[in-house]
């Protein structure tokens, strides 16, 4: 992936990890905007900054969805990188009969929504120069935490979706994963503060030193994530599995 000239499409710019990487890859010389729920999140991200811009999207709403690709499309017609990024993280309990609203606003958010972006924004990027999706999944798509099972679940969809989209698109659009350990960010309340987590300074700068290998490798895998990428294949799956359940 070109890390410098590109025009960045990156969602849940308002914050966390997607804040940062909208921060860095403008820093290295890239047009990038940022779309997110909240209008005044978005505005202190690009507060002062040239080459930034804000954009709101739901991405629970798939006609807002085609309607904000036709604007995006407009305005930035250059637009080559996606970076799906924005998420949601819920904890549930299995062991009971329960309202199921959480799971499925996980669902249409963390797996419908990149799947329509991506959709809707395919046959431009298809023909745009060095042209690339960043999909952010999570180091739970591979040794899943059970208290966030639904979470879980649809990061694994998504590693198994951009594994199928790099095939079909080879030699028009670069896919690459983004998978996450524990981030310092607020994906959950308190996170941003809890300790053992990867503070979200030290995580960016070992993505963004990732981002700039030649080639790009097509996962994103700081140290940390090792752990949970590779349990199953080192023989850890099952106690992994466990001991995630016990924190």
């Amino acid at each position: 992936m070109r890390t410098t000239g590109n025009t960045i499409l990156i969602t849940g710019g308002g914050s966390g990890i997607g804040r940062e990487l909208a921060l860095r890859f403008n820093a290295l010389g890239n047009t990038v905007i940022v779309a997110g729920r909240r209008m005044a999140a978005l505005e202190q991200v690009i507060a002062g900054r040239e080459g930034m811009h804000a954009m709101t999207l739901d991405v629970e709403d798939p006609e807002k969805i085609a309607t904000f690709a036709k604007q995006v499309i407009s305005e930035h017609p250059q637009l080559n990188v996606l970076i799906n990024n924005a998420g949601i993280m819920r904890h549930e309990d299995l062991a009971r009969k329960r309202d199921l609203g959480d799971a499925e606003e996980t669902i249409v958010t963390n797996l419908l929504g990149p799947i329509r972006l991506t959709n809707v924004l395919i046959d431009h990027l298809a023909v745009q120069p060095a042209a690339a999706i960043v999909n952010v999944s999570s180091g739970l798509a591979f040794t899943p935490l059970s208290a966030t099972p639904t979470y879980s679940a649809t990061k694994a969809a998504i590693h198994s979706y951009t594994v199928s989209l790099r095939e079909q698109l080879r030699g028009k659009v670069e896919l690459i994963e983004l998978a996450p350990p524990a981030v310092q960010t607020e994906l959950t309340p308190g996170q941003s503060t809890r300790e053992g987590y990867l503070p979200l300074e030290q995580f960016i700068d070992e993505v963004m030193t990732l981002f700039q290998q030649q080639p790009t490798p097509k996962e994103i895998l700081v140290e940390r994530v090792g752990f949970l990428r590779w349990a199953e294949r080192e023989g850890r799956f099952d106690q992994v599995v466990e001991m995630l359940s016990a924190r």
